[in-house]
């Protein structure tokens, strides 16, 4: 496929200051000062000032996209330092897009940003996205991502899509509208969420903060490619990138005949189901507080606390007297001999999800006093033991 007509319209000028500043890019044929005008004319939301939001939004700015907006409701984490280059360590505890929007200001001051601080959800999905030519998708979860595409189909916006875990990234364009004739979207490729616990999270699972940099990159770049009408964009491929390998891989996606049309936005928690009806049911009534743990502790209750996480979390920080049996042994069934039958058992995890499915293999294979700790290793380390690392 070659190249699309430019998403946007030429602004009416570049003043003397503007020439100065992009005198790279206009040097550049392709670009020249009609593309350059273009970019300053575009309006482009970013969703998450995060891992992969932090060098969009920095190039972009750079670039001389002349609106940005940034859909955050979170606070910066010194946990997000480093990957999350947008932030420094005076933004710990603020708000991840006004610590965005500072940043921009000092790369270009010619950039007008938006706020956007609600948590993005089916009412204002809409609405928010209609104030803008493109999206470029950085979230981390599948209820959003789906919620980005169904709000892009039902506005015609095209939306540049990435994701990151590890040592890999994935990228590509969905525009359901595309001029060409060969519109898709992100449930052609994802017609289904996976199962609840199927995917670990970043949170869960990591990734090397640099891969945000790699990927970033490449969402930036099809954003000034769509926006300009240069090259060939990513609609109808998937860039897969491995970091270890260091290679690129390419998918072909074409437009599924299956994928039902998007009429309307629905409730996306409840389409992804963060964790699986099973787990939900036996946590329900089944799950204790930190305090409640420690009244077993300090009572001398014979109880067994098994800790599913994975070994090398179990290294960074671990509640005394917790033994590690992973969640995959337990839910395969090969670690339930290990288990003690002649007391009470109390499970956790990092922060409750993972801990709950175990909860329910345990239930079902006739553990019926099983317990699990709700909100895991970080709340233990919040509200009972402070001295712990949180990761």
């Amino acid at each position: 496929m070659s190249a699309l007509p430019p998403l946007v319209e030429p602004a009416a000028e570049l003043t003397k200051e503007e020439v100065a500043r992009y005198s790279r890019h206009l040097i550049i044929p392709d670009v020249g000062v009609t593309g350059q005008k273009r970019l300053k004319n575009a309006k482009v939301l970013v969703i998450g000032a995060g891992g992969l939001g932090s060098p969009a939004l920095l190039y972009l700015a750079a670039a001389g996209v002349g609106t940005l907006g940034i859909v955050d409701f979170d606070v910066v984490d010194e946990s997000n330092l480093q990957r999350q280059v947008i932030h420094g360590q005076s933004d710990v505890g603020k708000l991840k897009a006004a610590s965005a929007q500072e940043s921009i200001a000092d790369v270009n001051p010619f950039v007008k940003v938006h706020l956007h601080t609600d948590r993005l959800d089916s009412s204002n999905a809409l609405e928010i996205f209609e104030q803008y030519d493109l999206i470029v998708d950085g979230t981390d979860n599948f209820a959003t991502r789906y919620l980005v595409n169904d709000a892009a189909v039902l506005l015609g916006k095209p939306y540049v899509w990435g994701s990151i875990f590890r040592f890999e990234g994935q990228v590509s364009v969905f525009w359901e509208d595309a001029p060409n004739g060969k519109g898709l979207n992100y449930r052609d490729l994802y017609p289904e969420p996976p199962p609840p616990g199927m995917v670990p999270s970043c949170a869960e699972g990591g990734v090397l903060g640099v891969l945000c940099a790699s990927i970033g990159s490449i969402m930036v770049t099809e954003a000034i490619k769509l926006i300009t009408g240069i090259g060939e964009p990513l609609l109808g491929r998937l860039i897969s990138y491995d970091a270890l390998e260091m290679k690129y891989r390419e998918v072909k996606i074409r437009k599924d005949p299956d994928t039902p049309k998007i009429t309307e936005l629905i409730d996306y928690e409840a389409f992804c189901g963060v964790v699986s009806d099973e787990a939900a049911s036996a946590a329900s009534g089944s799950t204790i507080t930190p305090a409640e743990l420690k009244a077993k502790f300090d009572s001398g209750e014979n109880f067994a606390l098994i800790d599913v996480r994975e070994p090398h979390e179990y290294e960074i920080v671990n509640i005394k007297g917790a033994t590690l049996i992973p969640k995959d042994r337990i839910l395969s069934g090969e670690a339930l001999s290990e288990l003690p039958q002649d007391k009470p058992i109390v499970l956790h995890c990092k922060s409750g999800a993972r801990s709950a499915e175990a909860l329910a293999a345990l239930h079902a294979a006739g553990f019926k006093d099983a317990t699990h700790l709700g909100g895991g290793v970080l709340a233990w380390a919040k509200q009972i033991d402070p001295s712990l690392p949180t990761y």
